[in-house]
């Protein structure tokens, strides 16, 4: 849990520096470097794709397969 707080952590860093070193957008920073470590290791764990990466027609495509399945 350290090592993905660290990543966020710097990564948050990074996306400040990045925009100016603006201060006042501490959380909009971190939950953008959050976004993008999450979806990294969930892209890593299994090849998973995350929703917005997915075209619309496959996103209808697997609601109606879950909606079907239950």
């Amino acid at each position: 849990m350290q090592d993905l707080e660290q990543a966020i952590r710097e990564r948050a860093y990074h996306l400040w520096i990045e925009e100016g070193c603006q201060d006042g957008k501490a959380e909009t920073h971190w939950l953008a470097a959050q976004h993008e470590i999450l979806a990294s290791s969930l892209s890593r764990l299994g090849n998973v794709s995350t929703e917005s990466s997915l075209p619309k027609k496959a996103l209808k495509k697997t609601a109606s397969k879950k909606v079907r399945a239950a």
